[in-house]
């Protein structure tokens, strides 16, 4: 992983270099994060984590290295699902020299960590897709969708968390687990998925980058639900076989 420039160094760079405004660099990052909003942006500087100038009028002006750690931290949650504690601790590394890999015991203690959920890599997929990318009988695809394993978009339309589940869902199958059995599953997924929007409305509601911090907690939330959910089924199989 490449060093961003730090804060001190922006800091110490002249009047004279190029700087974008909010709009220009929001129009920049939409290219590959479609969803970014300038909300989100104002949010991420309440947070420390990018410092742009000032103008005496009091506008953003922002430079290319502020544009390159934007892109950094967009990257990193959409592809690894790190919470921005976790990020900012990154970043800290990253500014100060010390670019290593993040200890696992500052991690949070859960079985699964949030870096494990990986945002999906391309969003438009059709279901022949997913059988060749998961390397299954299209007929097989069919079956999963006509169960509700996997659903497609408003458009018809999957992603790659779609070729995820189909391949975890193929493995099962091996073991034995028919379609009943992975609806049984998706159900109870989608329980928890209802419990974390429940658990995090409120926030979503507020003002002033609640928005923001729903997201940024919904992470975690997934993180933490699916840890105890694994603990529950481990607990579970263990008590039964004593």
């Amino acid at each position: 992983m490449s060093a961003l420039p730090s804060h001190s160094s922006l800091n110490r760079r002249t009047s004279s270099t190029k700087t974008m405004s909010i709009g220009v660099v929001l129009e920049q990052l939409k290219k590959e994060f479609p969803d970014v909003t300038v909300s989100k942006i104002r949010f991420l500087e309440a947070e420390g984590l990018v410092s742009p100038q000032r103008t005496s009028s009091g506008y953003r002006r922002f430079t290319q290295a502020d544009l390159d750690r934007l892109r950094f931290i967009l990257t990193t949650q959409r592809d690894n699902y790190l919470p921005l504690k976790v990020i900012r601790e990154q970043l800290q590394a990253m500014d100060s020299g010390a670019i290593t890999p993040l200890s696992s015991a500052k991690r949070s203690a859960t079985v699964v960590d949030p870096e494990n959920f990986r945002a999906p890599v391309a969003t438009r997929l059709t279901d022949s897709d997913i059988a060749s990318q998961a390397q299954v009988d299209p007929s097989l695809v069919t079956e999963y969708i006509d169960a509700g394993i996997i659903v497609p978009d408003a458009s018809g339309f999957f992603t790659a968390d779609d070729v995820a589940i189909v391949i975890t869902a193929t493995q099962l199958k091996e073991f034995g687990f028919d379609v009943r059995h992975l609806k049984s599953l998706r159900n109870t997924a989608s329980r928890q998925a209802d419990l974390i929007e429940r658990a995090l409305l409120p926030m979503a509601k507020t003002k002033d980058g609640g928005a923001e911090r729903a997201e940024e907690m919904t992470q975690e939330m997934m993180a933490v639900v699916v840890s105890l959910h694994t603990n529950f089924v481990k607990s579970l199989l263990r008590n039964s076989r004593r």
